[in-house]
């Protein structure tokens, strides 16, 4: 019986978001979709030993050439149900 009450509360995380909210969470996406980012490290310990690491993160979305402005709209209209308050490129946080 306690379940009952939980599939409501499911019901409603799966809702739309507000449109700013949605905007923030697509704009990483569409960052994604301009260009790869990445992270390379170096360095030596104090026993002397030598350490590295590269990563990596490539979106699908870049590899097939997708416009990041077309993929930010349809992000937002995917998660707020509504389109986005103003175009990609306005964004100062924007770096594509």
């Amino acid at each position: 019986m306690r379940a009952v009450w939980l599939l409501p509360l499911l019901l409603l995380a799966c809702g739309p978001i507000p449109v700013d909210r949605a905007e923030r969470q697509c704009l990483d996406r569409a960052q994604l979709a301009a260009k790869p980012r990445g992270m390379v490290s170096a360095g030596v310990t104090s026993g002397g030993n030598a350490t590295g690491g590269v990563r990596l993160e490539v979106s699908s979305d870049y590899l097939l050439g997708r416009d990041p402005s077309a993929i930010f709209d349809a992000c937002v209209y995917q998660k707020s149900g509504v389109p986005p308050t103003r175009p990609l490129y306005s964004f100062p946080e924007w770096k594509g």
